[in-house]
């Protein structure tokens, strides 16, 4: 009942399979974007497993995460901006629960840093956040349909970078902000009723901007493939707005709901606490999940699901990746990426990655540090049988089934086999490239013979 309702749902906002796309108007348009976000969370239950997965992480690395931030802020002088974030991040819980567990996650990473960190209990932190944002970046390259993930070597450098950059930026943000309104052209302006509204709305804006501008920095760095900044932007906004929508229906339900004090008494602030971070990661996955549909629009219809190629579409696939990665490496083209590729040969990426990896894992072709494809040897080393033969046997895991031996049915395959392999030769992928156009055909005009 339900995959029935879904499809109808799919063929109404994407049109028919066999009909292609229609056109409902704009508004439709951008309605299709939310269906297709909301379908996935609702339907996929791994985008849901991966939000409670996160929480659990986020309630082992918050200290630490904490107390790495004021460790590297004590030693630039600024070392208590930083509790204005933490209160941000729990304003939801309410006016009462919020500054409590502030004061307590700051009270708790001052003690780490002031009495327990050293340097090599820096260095277990920034491991220990290392792997949490490793678990970030795998559930966004899941949205983003990546499959291989940043190296050692990179994912140790942009991460660490990243955890030194992030609190010095926040903190600049709100000392900045807090220096422009106290600064003397801004103090001989405040008795304008215009300006004195527009101080207070700013002020009230700001938490939201920064939560905008944070969402819009994960979605463009922590996936490992390109993200425009359009696409980013749009998804940070919509989910800061959902942040701040949820946060406070949340902040009325903790405040005006009695009976959560009743049913978990002292507990009650931890249970909420949860609750709200389930939501946040929640919100963060469906921003990156919109950010990534307006990225790549063939995905809506397609959603989450596997992506299942036939056995011929793959060898077909694998011979067209190869030559065009060959032709491009042979001519001195520009080196083709995967999202282009795939743009090129008309599929979803996910089709195209899909086909690359067994490629790459053979030894054919090569992904360079900057996701470029180039052969992995000599264009006359590469044969079109082997190409074929990895295509064919691409490993779905470590599952061997037994093969039941059929004397007919091996002596057809055998001989099917044979075909191919004489058809095939000893031709390479330097002869498929270089082979000259056939001459087409012309019928001259006038009486036949």
């Amino acid at each position: 009942m339900w995959a029935k309702f879904w499809s109808f749902l799919d063929d109404w906002f994407f049109g028919g399979t066999g009909r292609g796309p229609v056109d409902r108007g704009p508004f439709i348009h951008g309605l299709s974007y939310v269906y297709a976000v909301v379908r996935d969370l609702l339907t996929r239950g791994e985008i849901n497993l991966r939000a409670m997965s996160l929480v659990y992480t986020t309630l082992l690395t918050l200290i630490p995460l904490a107390a790495f931030s004021f460790a590297i802020l004590k030693l630039l002088g600024a070392g208590g901006d930083l509790a204005p974030v933490v209160y941000q991040f729990f304003s939801a819980l309410g006016p009462q629960e919020a500054p409590k567990l502030t004061s307590r996650v700051v009270l708790f990473a001052n003690r780490i840093g002031g009495g327990l960190l050293g340097s090599v209990g820096l260095a277990l932190l920034a491991v220990t956040l290392i792997i949490t944002i490793k678990k970030v970046e795998d559930s966004f390259n899941f949205l983003w349909r990546v499959q291989k993930p940043r190296s050692l070597a990179r994912r140790v450098t942009e991460y660490l970078t990243l955890l030194v950059a992030g609190p010095i930026l926040l903190v600049m943000f709100i000392g900045l902000s807090h220096r422009a309104i106290d600064s003397a052209p801004f103090r001989d302006l405040r008795h304008l009723p215009l300006l004195d509204i527009l101080t207070a709305a700013g002020i009230k804006l700001a938490p939201y901007v920064m939560v905008i501008v944070f969402f819009t920095g994960l979605y463009i760095l922590v996936p490992n493939t390109r993200v425009r900044m359009r696409p980013a932007l749009i998804g940070a906004v919509v989910a800061g707005v959902l942040w701040a929508a949820v946060g406070h229906m949340f902040t009325a339900f903790v405040v005006h709901s009695p009976r959560l004090a009743i049913v978990y008494a002292g507990f009650a602030f931890i249970v909420a606490a949860l609750l709200w971070t389930y939501s946040g990661w929640l919100i963060l996955l469906a921003g990156a999940l919109l950010s990534f549909y307006v990225q790549n629009p063939a995905y809506l219809r397609l959603g989450l699901q596997a992506l299942e190629l036939s056995g011929a579409e793959v060898e077909q696939l694998s011979l067209r990746v190869m030559y065009l990665v060959g032709r491009a490496y042979l001519t001195g083209e520009r080196r083709w990426r995967l999202n282009s590729l795939a743009a090129e040969l008309g599929l979803p990426s996910v089709a195209v990655a899909e086909t690359v990896l067994p490629l790459e894992r053979s030894g054919i072709l090569l992904v360079t540090d900057e996701d470029e494809l180039v052969p992995a040897r000599d264009l006359g080393h590469i044969t079109v049988a082997e190409i074929l033969e990895v295509a064919r046997n691409r490993q779905t895991g470590d599952f061997n089934p037994r093969v039941l031996p059929i004397a007919p049915v091996d002596r057809l395959l055998g001989a099917i086999d044979e075909a191919r392999r004489g058809r095939c030769g000893d031709l390479t992928l330097r002869d498929l490239v270089q082979e000259p156009p056939r001459a087409t055909l012309v019928l001259a005009s006038g009486n036949g013979p």
